[in-house]
């Protein structure tokens, strides 16, 4: 499990709005049996237009979801279905989104 990895959102309950959970926790802290993950939404299901740098657009095995970073939550991994893709190529984007939430900057 690394950091930025996709998942297969196992729970029922929300599966259907965030098919896929982002685990933004740093690998330094991989033996912990939670992570901190972000969900994922499609944007075909938006109904506003996303902000850019709070909730970027992250392209997962050619389909764009939108990074919903006010909803990150911590879930025990076992919470986590199948790794789909690691994201590191959008790894500025998604600290970046983090630090907008937790700084304003």
């Amino acid at each position: 499990m690394s950091q930025f990895s996709v998942y297969q959102n196992k729970n029922k309950a929300t599966q259907t709005a965030y098919p896929l959970l982002l685990n933004i926790q740093n690998d330094l802290l991989a033996s912990m049996q939670t992570c901190v993950v972000v969900p994922l939404t499609s944007v075909k299901t938006m109904m506003h237009q996303p902000m850019n740098k709070l909730t970027p657009i992250l392209t997962v095995q050619g389909q764009d979801y939108c990074m919903m970073t006010p909803q990150l939550a911590g879930i025990n991994k076992r919470e986590l279905g199948a790794e789909i893709e690691v994201l590191t190529a959008y790894q500025n984007d998604i600290i970046a989104a983090v630090d907008f939430l937790l700084s304003g900057v």
